[in-house]
Formats: C-alpha cells, sequence, structure tokens
C-alpha cells in the first residue's frame, strides 16, 4: 500500500519552503522576480511620491562653481554648506548637470537615480547569490522604504559610494582583484565613508593576492586619489585635503539617528568620541585576530612584523592555500561586517547613512544563524527605527541595538564555522 500524500496545504507550505531555502528549481527565479517588481515599485515611487528636496541643489551649485573654473576647495559652497566631499563626487555630479540641465530637470534627476538604484540592486543580488544566500533572504533587500527614499526621493551621493562599495565586493568574489580596488577606490573619491571597509579590504587583498600585489593595490587606491584631486591640489593642496578628507568634523546633535538616547551634552563631549574611536578599535581589532586572519595560522604580530620588513610571512605552498580559501563567502562577511561594525560606532549618522547597512544586515544576520524570523524581526526593527523623523532616544536606541546585536551575532555565528584549513597544517 502506497502512503497516504500529505493535505494540499501541507504540500503547499512544504513548495513554499523548499523554494525559499534554495532546495527547489523555481528558486532560481526568486531573485530575478524581485528585481523587477522593485524596478517597477521605483517608477511607481516616482509617480506617486513628491520628491524631497535635501542635498541636490546644493549639489548643483556646488558644481556650477567647479564649471566655471573655481579650483579653490574653500570656496566653493552650497545652500547647505561647504563642498565636504572628494573629488570623484565632483566629477560625477558635473556628469549629472550637464544630464539634468544644469540640476533643473529633477524628474530626469530621479529616473537616473531609479536606474542607479536598479543596478546597485543587481549587483546586490550577485554578490548575494556567490555568497550563496539562501532566497529567503533576498525579499528583505527589496523591502526597505527608507532606501528607496535615499535614491529616488532624495539622489544623495550615498548612493554612488553605496554601488561601488558592492561592486568592489563583486570583483573579489570573481578574483577581479585589479577591477575591485579601482572600483573601491573610485567610490572611496565620491564619499569617505568607505573608509570604513578598508581594513577589510586590505587583508582580502593581502590574503588574495599576497604581499607584493596588495602593495602594488594601495599604490593604485593613493595614486587614483592624487590624481583626481590634481586640479584642486595644484591650486590649494590643504584646503582640498581638509575639506575632502575632513575627519575633526563637527557633528550636530539635531541629525543624529543613532546616539540621540546619549542626549545632547554627552554627544557633542570629546571623550565620548574617544570612547567611541576606542570601541571601534577594540572591536575591529577582535575580528581581524579572531576571524578574519585566524585560519593562516599565524599570529597578528608576526604578519605585521614581516610586512614592516616586506616579506611575505607564507611560504609560497601556504599562500597558494590561504588565496584559495577566499571564497565569495569570505569577500563578502570581511567587507560587510567592518561596514557595519565601522557604523555602529560612529560619531553620527544622518539617514542617508542606511545606504549603507540596509544591503549589509540580511546577509550578516543570516551569516549569523539566528532563526530566519528572528533576521526578520530585527531587520524589521532596523527599517521602523530608520524611518522615526526626527529621530527619538526610542529610535536611536533601536538602532544601535540592532546594529550591535548584527555584530555580536555575525561575531558568534561566523567564529563557529571554519573558513579555511589551517594553512601550516595543509602545506605539511
Amino acid at each position: 500500500m502506497t502512503g497516504r500524500k500529505p493535505p494540499l496545504h501541507q504540500q503547499a507550505l512544504e513548495l513554499v519552503g523548499d523554494i525559499l531555502t534554495g532546495r527547489h528549481g523555481l528558486s532560481r527565479a526568486v531573485a530575478p522576480a524581485l528585481f523587477l517588481a522593485d524596478a517597477v515599485l521605483c517608477a511607481l515611487i516616482i509617480r506617486l511620491i513628491p520628491y524631497t528636496e535635501i542635498d541636490w541643489k546644493a549639489y548643483m551649485e556646488q558644481v556650477s562653481q567647479f564649471v566655471s573654473g573655481e579650483r579653490d576647495y574653500t570656496k566653493i559652497r552650497g545652500g547647505t554648506g561647504p563642498l565636504v566631499y572628494p573629488a570623484a563626487h565632483v566629477y560625477t555630479y558635473t556628469g549629472l548637470y550637464y544630464l539634468t540641465n544644469e540640476g533643473k530637470n529633477i524628474l530626469l534627476a530621479q529616473k537616473l537615480f531609479a536606474v542607479l538604484y536598479v543596478i546597485t540592486l543587481g549587483v546586490v543580488l550577485k554578490c548575494y547569490r556567490n555568497a550563496r544566500a539562501p532566497p529567503y533572504v533576498l525579499p528583505l533587500l527589496i523591502l526597505s522604504k527608507r532606501l528607496h527614499s535615499i535614491f529616488v526621493l532624495r539622489c544623495f551621493n550615498d548612493c554612488f559610494a553605496v554601488l561601488f562599495l558592492f561592486l568592489t565586493i563583486l570583483s573579489f568574489q570573481n578574483r577581479s582583484w585589479r577591477a575591485g580596488v579601482l572600483f573601491y577606490t573610485w567610490g572611496l573619491g565620491i564619499k569617505m565613508s568607505l573608509l570604513l571597509v578598508l581594513p577589510a579590504v586590505g587583508i582580502i587583498l593581502f590574503l588574495g593576492t599576497g604581499l607584493n600585489s596588495a602593495l602594488q593595490s594601495a599604490v593604485i587606491i593613493a595614486l587614483v586619489q592624487v590624481l583626481i584631486g590634481v586640479p584642486f591640489l595644484v591650486n590649494n593642496p590643504w584646503g582640498y585635503l581638509g575639506r575632502a578628507f575632513e575627519l575633526s568634523r563637527q557633528f550636530f546633535f539635531k541629525w543624529t539617528v543613532n546616539w540621540r538616547f546619549m542626549g545632547e551634552q554627552a554627544f557633542l563631549s570629546k571623550e565620548f568620541a574617544l570612547v567611541l574611536l576606542a570601541l571601534h578599535v577594540l572591536v575591529l581589532f577582535g575580528f581581524v585576530t579572531n576571524q578574519w586572519l585566524k585560519g593562516t595560522g599565524r599570529s597578528l604580530s608576526y604578519i605585521v612584523t614581516s610586512i614592516l620588513q616586506l616579506k611575505s610571512p607564507f611560504r609560497p605552498q601556504e599562500q597558494e592555500v590561504i588565496a584559495e580559501a577566499i571564497t565569495p563567502e569570505y569577500v563578502m562577511t570581511t567587507i560587510l561586517s567592518a561596514n557595519v561594525v565601522g557604523l555602529l560606532f560612529a560619531r553620527s549618522l544622518h539617514y542617508q547613512f542606511y545606504a549603507y547597512l540596509a544591503w549589509s544586515t540580511p546577509y550578516l544576520l543570516y551569516k549569523s544563524r539566528v532563526h530566519p524570523v528572528l533576521q526578520y524581526i530585527l531587520w524589521a526593527a532596523q527599517e521602523w527605527a530608520w524611518n522615526v523623523y526626527p529621530s527619538t532616544p526610542l529610535s536611536s536606541g533601536v538602532v544601535i541595538g540592532v546594529m550591535a546585536t548584527t555584530v555580536a551575532s555575525v561575531w558568534l555565528g561566523t567564529k563557529r564555522s571554519v573558513i579555511w584549513v589551517n594553512s601550516a597544517e595543509k602545506t605539511k
């Protein structure tokens, strides 16, 4: 006798479960379906929701001065203040300046940013696929109200920086190291927020390509920054460096999304800034020593000493084993972990910084191995908090709480797994 078939509703649930966990042929259709749905959603947002002016007009005013011949960064200003982004930002928005009739055609600008969003989403989906993220994670990539607003209703420069961040990840996943380096340095030239992932980028290049090639990549990153800044460096070098890469910028409590619950006096204090910096360094050091470099079979002190002596800490056979272990999952986890650690301890986050977080959290929560229901709950809490305007002590507490939970969870989740076998044992 053959067993009775399960009820139809149970079969349907099993089918959905198989699709969302990647065990069914239809699983491959999830990403394309979400991609097309989000493209339609972007068009509907532009059609139905009014544009909100925040920085676009200031960007265009600053570019107008550049186009008119101004090359002293300290003299370029817009309605929201001085120009405080590196030169690639100026070049990128100069292109948009000409495409949009000197910034006057806002609707066209929104359409261009919708295209930018869709392209970035496609790159992100490819990165997730390369990292073998299951389909149930992917809906979180298209459900963010705040993220759509940042792209198609605000036209922030963070949108371009995020595209180049994920192009860097995708290139490294495909072992296209030089392309990844160029994508990274151009993104850094748009906004210095990408400095947060520089330690991860450096470690990936060091382990994936070897010391000599990694040093060459470092030179390329620095050289590109110098070259794109030449028109301004020859005019007022310190003015350019001070504005484009200003690290001592004064933050305003009224705009903070993340530390509202601390109160204004604590937020503005130098002691608070130093504590955040110390915690950032400490947590990043923990990831470097106990996660990202642990599988090499070498201590951090030995590696650093060897690098300072300009010699590789690995034998050729060991380097080959380590390079093979720089998998798409390792690349994605390392860079996104560094990104969220940096955001967690940032002095102040504004709403547009959600662009760097929205597509990072789903993957890191998946890697943390927490239950999928909890992943969705944490994502929903994060999304709610970033949509509260103006921020409140409660919403900012949730912002910090979810990021802290994500960092702690990915630490515990990835610590239990072996990213690669000990190279010393493998090559004996």
